[in-house]
């Protein structure tokens, strides 16, 4: 399954080098501009930590640090599951899931796969790793083979909690294709829009709803806490992978709730002759 897993990666590897590189043009103003728009996301805070040389207890360098490490989450989100796989809301309410369910593999393995465009998505991973190169030569962090296993493992799972609260509200088209067809679009702007910001002088209340209902506060400000050595606690860093685990079973379990309805009823944005209604 690994060498079939890796040779579908390949093969989509291929076919997006083939479709980014068709026209030089095309290829410097995709990418120029989603370069711009990924660093963009972020001016806010970083000229805030600038200006007044942190933002409550972090310091500029932290939160340069929790900037590359929220724009990494994101990237790699975007380079394995691009092509609406992330936005699995529009492949189910357009109809489109049906595409992996006539192929001859699993539909996990479809879905973990023809999403992947290391090129056209990769843009925003040149940023994130200045920027956390950058933070890390100033914050000067114990580089050990323990700490990189545990960044790694924390960047995972941030990963697998945006892709967990994408197909839990994404299900949702499962049974209201038409309505709920781009509430992904929502719930992705959603993340994008409160990932960037130390949560800590919230309320109970409020970072408690960013943790769970909207779990942004998973994507960028726990984890980084719990690197940096803000939280102290001696479990910190396993938070967020146990979050991961815990929302992508929930997610799972709706989502496949959703399989079985859809087996039942069937795309409903589809006529016989195969045009979308």
């Amino acid at each position: 399954m690994i060498r079939r897993l890796a040779r579908l990666w390949l093969l989509y590897a291929w076919l997006d080098f083939t479709w980014m590189t068709r026209d030089l043009k095309f290829f410097l103003t995709f990418f120029a501009s989603d370069l711009i728009l990924n660093v963009a996301t972020v001016t806010g805070t970083l000229l805030l930590a600038e200006r007044f040389g942190g933002i409550g207890q972090w310091t500029r360098d932290q939160i340069i640090f929790m900037l590359g490490y929220s724009i990494l989450s994101r990237g790699i989100v975007d380079t394995f599951f691009g092509f609406n796989v992330a936005f699995i809301s529009r492949r189910v309410g357009r109809g489109q899931l049906d595409h992996a369910l006539i192929q001859p593999q699993p539909v996990w393995l479809g879905l973990l796969t023809d999403g992947f465009n290391p090129f056209g998505g990769s843009a925003s991973l040149i940023p994130a790793v200045g920027l956390l190169c950058w933070a890390g030569s100033h914050l000067m962090p114990v580089i050990t083979p323990a700490w990189l296993g545990l960044f790694s493992a924390n960047v995972v799972a941030s990963c697998a909690v945006i892709m967990s609260f994408s197909f839990l509200w994404g299900s949702l088209a499962f049974w209201a294709p038409r309505a709920a067809e781009e509430i992904n679009s929502s719930t992705m702007r959603m993340i994008e829009q409160l990932k960037t910001f130390p949560l800590d002088g919230l309320s109970p209340g409020l970072l408690g709803g960013m943790l769970t209902i909207i779990p942004a506060g998973f994507v960028a400000w726990y984890p980084c806490r719990a690197l940096l050595g803000l939280d102290q606690t001696s479990f910190a860093v396993g938070i967020t992978p146990l979050a991961a685990v815990i929302l992508s079973t929930i997610s799972a379990l709706v989502f496949r709730k959703g399989m079985q309805h859809y087996g039942r009823t069937g795309s409903q944005r589809y006529l016989s002759m195969g045009h979308r209604s």
